[in-house]
Order: structure tokens, then C-alpha cells, then sequence
């Protein structure tokens, strides 16, 4: 078993987090390129419907799983993983397959009547196979980060990533001859041949985890705790059902509650474009512009971000077993401190550069407003999951519910009076996301505080906004001073390339960058030893 300790774990996931994100970005560029930006619009309007659908079979369960199979771990029953994994795949696959069948048969009246543009139809039929994928593999994830082994999760999720790049290009390619819809069904499809490979690698990886543990165990013992337990299936299916589902449906009622209001966003938007007086086929565009190609760049740190919610479940949990305080605050500081000192050099570079970042990324000027007016509210978004991830990890999933539900009440009711106004139209959105970052991170701030008795760490944030703001101002300058014939994208990393390292001086100095936490690190900790 290769269970990790907390900031390896972070780090194998982190990594596979930023290949990821930086793989990403491939179809991210090239799909506007082949699809354009109205295509991109049709293949992220029926993206939130699926969500919602996810989040209503596994929205809670993967994080159920995590913290019941390590609670098991650390009470030394593996029996009582594997029938924690048994009960949740029966439960997922069944609903994954029931909900499958009811998009097949809603499609046209959803696509209709709730998407706003019938023309979605064709990616909503694309995506539904999807559903199953996602809610065995889900339970897969969860399996393998209770036990705090984050590598299967970390390979799949790169392979999956490999796959889904090249399946969205080709097959949007191979169906654009026949109209804008069915190449953004084509990209649509990618996704699927992507999540689909990347079960087949946690299908093998658990195979091979399997194969290790009878060959570590008695095979005569083995195979009395197969039989107790297959005697005792009936009777504790029902149990486990109900502890996966106690944890579950609070979890999963806050994760709806985004979803949820992904999908109203996506619908209010549209109409409120519609009101402002602009057209389907603009509104779609623009809406393609701010999710598919704005939103994107600004979650590119989320690969830390998530990477610490997804190892600090577990580790929070164990810790929680013990009664173990010390470890729980050191944790949650050690998250909040890594997703702030990472973030910010993104944020700043996003907002000073924003007009050469996208004419890089995208070939497109017109859009660098949007991401300007987001970036520097892209810290507060950072820190987040890692308070979400500990509220939802110490049992107090309800109150994370409350704040996600206030901050989407207050975003959709804000979409529909700015966006309203043809004065600001897109820009009404952006001001009402920007809103619910700060209203949800507020209040995710003050829960934890208040559960914890936790105090936040404000000088940390103090000194974090200090380095961003000498650093945004020293990649302005040298942006500014290298304009004289050389490439943009040679001023563009020039710029942004010596701007972070005057950023990472500056963080050392003020002790930021914890030393001890860089000798924890797999493979580049050697070089930090005393």
C-alpha cells in the first residue's frame, strides 16, 4: 500500500493537477480556433446541466468514501473498505444508469425549454453516456485517496486528460463539415472517450492493489473474511448505505447548490443578455467567451487548490479520529498558505497582462477586459476549497451548504438585474461572480473559524498582497520597457518570467515559503536538506 503523507499527497496530485491544467489549455486554444467562440457557447451551455446531474449521484460520495474507508484504515479493518466500496458502486452505478436514461428520453424539452438554444440538443445527447463514467469512477477516486494512496487518481486523471485533448479536436474536426452544433457535439464526445479511459486506468489500478494485498495476506485467512463478509452482505449493505449516505446528501445538497447555480447562471445570463437587447447567437458567444476561455485562465492555480481540498479530506479526518487539534490547525494553515503564496503570482500577472495573455493564449484582445476585472479577486477563490474541503472533513457539510446557497442566491439575483442593463451586459455577470467569491469565501472563513476556534492567518494574506503588488508592478514595467520589435511572446515570459522570481525572493524573505514543507516535497526535497 502506498499511502502518502499529507504534502506528498498534495504534491502527486498537485502535479498531475498542473499537467493537467496545462495540458488542458491545448483544447482550450485550438478548440475556439476550429469551433469559434458560438461553438464553445453550445458546448458549455449543456456542460452545467451535467453537472447538475453528477453532483446529484456522486456529489458527496467520493468525499463519504474517503473519509469512511480511512477511518476503517486507521482502525485497521480492511474488510470494512472493501464494503464501503461494494455498497457505494452499487448505489452510483444505479442511479448513474437511471438518470442516463431520463436525459436520453428529456433531451428535447430540456434543450428547449431550460438551455435557451435548442441547438445544444445534439452535445446534450453527446454527453449522457457520460454519466455513468464519471459516478464509478467518482467512487473509485474516493476509494483510493481514503487510503491516502494518490497516485491511481493522479495517473488517471493525466490519462484521462491525454485522451480527452486529442478525442475533442479530432472528433469537432471530423463534424464540422456538418454544421457548428454537431462539432460542438463532437467535442462533447471527446470528453466522454477521455472519462472513459480514465476509468479503465482506476479499474486497473484497484485490480493491482487487490493482487498486492492477497499476496501480502494469509490466503486461508483471506478468504474466511471474504466469506464472513459475503454472508453478512445483506445485512450490512443497508448500514453502509446509511453512514455513505448521512455524509453524503449534506455534502452532495452544497455541491448541488453550485451546480445548481452553474446551470441558473448559464440560463440568466443568456435571458438577461436577451433583455439588454442582444442577440441569441451574440449572448451564446459571449457567454462562450466568459466560461470557456476567461473562467479557465482563472482557475488555472485551482490545480493546488483542489489538490489540497482533495488530500486534506483524509488527512483532516484521521486527525479528527485522534482528537488530534494540533495536526488539524497545522493542516488547514499549511493549506491556506500554499493556495495563497501560489495563487497570487497568477492573479497578478492575469491582471497586468492580460491583454498579451490572451492574444497569446486565444488570438483575442477583445476579452482581456473580462479577465482584468476578475484576476484580483482570484485569491479570495484560491483560498476557498481548502475551507470548504475542512468544513465538509470535520462534519459541518450543512453550514457549507448554507454559504454556497446565500452566495448563489445573491450572484443569480444580481445576473438578472446587471446583466440586464445593456450599460453593462457580460459585464453585469462578471461583477455579480466576483461578488459571490468574496460573499462564499467570507463566510467559509468565519464557519471555520468558528468551528476551529481558528484564527486566520492575516498576516500571511498581508504579506502575500504586498509581494503580488511589487510583482504586478515590476511585470508592467518590463512589459512596458521591452517594447521595442521583439515577439510578444518573447516580452510576454520575459515580463512575467522575472516578475515571479522577484516574486519568490520576496515571499522567501518574508517567510512564506516554509522550508520544512519544501524538504517534504517527493524528489526535489533532497535538495533542501540540512
Amino acid at each position: 500500500m502506498n499511502k502518502q503523507t499529507f504534502i506528498q499527497g498534495t504534491m502527486i496530485l498537485l502535479v498531475a493537477g498542473i499537467v493537467n491544467r496545462i495540458l488542458g489549455f491545448i483544447p482550450r486554444i485550438l478548440l475556439p480556433r476550429v469551433i469559434g467562440a458560438e461553438g464553445v457557447g453550445l458546448y458549455q451551455l449543456g456542460y452545467p446541466f451535467f453537472l447538475v446531474i453528477v453532483t446529484i449521484i456522486t456529489g458527496g460520495i467520493p468525499l463519504a468514501v474517503a473519509k469512511l474507508v480511512a477511518e476503517a484504515e486507521s482502525s485497521g479493518q480492511p474488510a470494512k473498505s472493501t464494503s464501503i466500496l461494494r455498497t457505494s458502486l452499487v448505489f452510483t452505478t444505479a442511479a448513474g444508469f437511471l438518470f442516463t436514461f431520463l436525459c436520453l428520453f428529456g433531451a428535447p424539452w430540456v434543450s428547449r425549454y431550460i438551455l435557451t438554444d435548442s441547438r445544444v440538443y445534439h452535445t446534450f445527447i453527446a454527453m449522457s453516456p457520460m454519466i455513468v463514467i464519471v459516478a464509478v469512477s467518482s467512487v473509485y477516486r474516493g476509494y483510493f485517496q481514503g487510503k491516502q494512496d494518490m497516485i491511481p487518481s493522479a495517473v488517471s486523471s493525466i490519462l484521462e486528460t491525454l485522451v480527452r485533448i486529442l478525442c475533442v479536436l479530432w472528433f469537432s474536426y471530423l463534424l464540422l463539415p456538418m454544421g457548428i452544433t454537431y462539432a460542438a457535439a463532437g467535442a462533447m464526445l471527446g470528453v466522454v472517450a477521455g472519462e472513459l479511459a480514465g476509468l479503465g486506468v482506476l479499474l486497473w489500478q484497484y485490480r493491482r492493489l487487490k493482487k498486492r494485498e492477497q499476496d501480502a495476506a494469509d490466503i486461508e485467512t483471506e478468504q474466511e473474511q471474504n466469506n464472513s463478509i459475503h454472508e453478512k452482505e445483506s445485512s450490512l449493505f443497508g448500514a453502509t448505505l446509511r453512514r455513505i449516505l448521512k455524509i453524503a446528501i449534506p455534502v452532495t445538497g452544497g455541491r448541488l447548490v453550485g451546480s445548481l447555480s452553474y446551470l441558473l447562471e448559464s440560463i440568466t445570463t443568456a435571458q438577461s443578455l436577451a433583455i439588454a437587447g442582444i442577440g441569441v447567437a451574440m449572448a451564446t458567444s459571449q457567454y462562450g467567451a466568459l466560461q470557456g476561455m476567461v473562467i479557465p485562465l482563472l482557475l488555472l492555480p485551482g490545480a493546488l487548490t483542489s489538490s489540497l481540498a482533495v488530500s486534506l479530506v483524509p488527512s483532516l479526518a484521521e486527525a479528527q479520529a485522534r482528537g488530534d487539534m494540533r495536526t488539524i490547525h497545522l493542516r488547514l494553515h499549511q493549506s491556506l498558505r500554499l493556495a495563497l503564496v501560489t495563487g497570487a503570482p497568477f492573479a497578478a500577472i492575469m491582471y497586468v497582462l492580460a491583454e498579451p495573455l490572451c492574444l497569446l493564449i486565444y488570438n483575442d484582445a477583445e476579452i482581456a477586459g473580462m479577465l482584468k476585472t476578475m484576476a484580483p479577486f482570484a485569491l479570495l477563490l484560491y483560498a476557498q476549497s481548502p475551507l470548504q474541503a475542512t468544513l465538509q472533513a470535520l462534519d459541518k457539510p450543512g453550514r457549507a451548504l448554507i454559504n454556497t446557497l446565500v452566495g448563489a442566491i445573491i450572484k443569480i439575483s444580481l445576473i438578472l438585474y446587471l446583466a440586464s442593463n445593456p450599460a453593462l451586459g457580460i459585464y453585469g455577470a462578471i461583477i455579480a461572480i466576483i461578488i459571490n467569491f468574496i460573499v462564499v469565501t467570507l463566510l467559509h472563513g468565519y464557519s471555520v473559524a468558528r468551528v476551529l476556534n481558528y484564527r486566520m492567518p492575516y498576516l500571511d494574506l498581508l504579506k502575500v498582497c504586498t509581494a503580488m503588488v511589487i510583482m504586478a508592478g515590476a511585470a508592467q514595467y518590463l512589459f512596458s520597457q521591452m517594447n521595442f520589435g521583439l515577439p510578444l511572446m518573447v516580452q510576454f515570459t520575459s515580463a512575467a518570467g522575472a516578475s515571479v522570481l522577484l516574486y519568490l525572493a520576496l515571499a522567501g524573505g518574508m517567510g512564506l515559503i516554509d522550508l520544512q514543507d519544501l524538504r517534504r516535497i517527493p524528489f526535489i526535497g533532497r535538495w533542501f536538506k540540512p
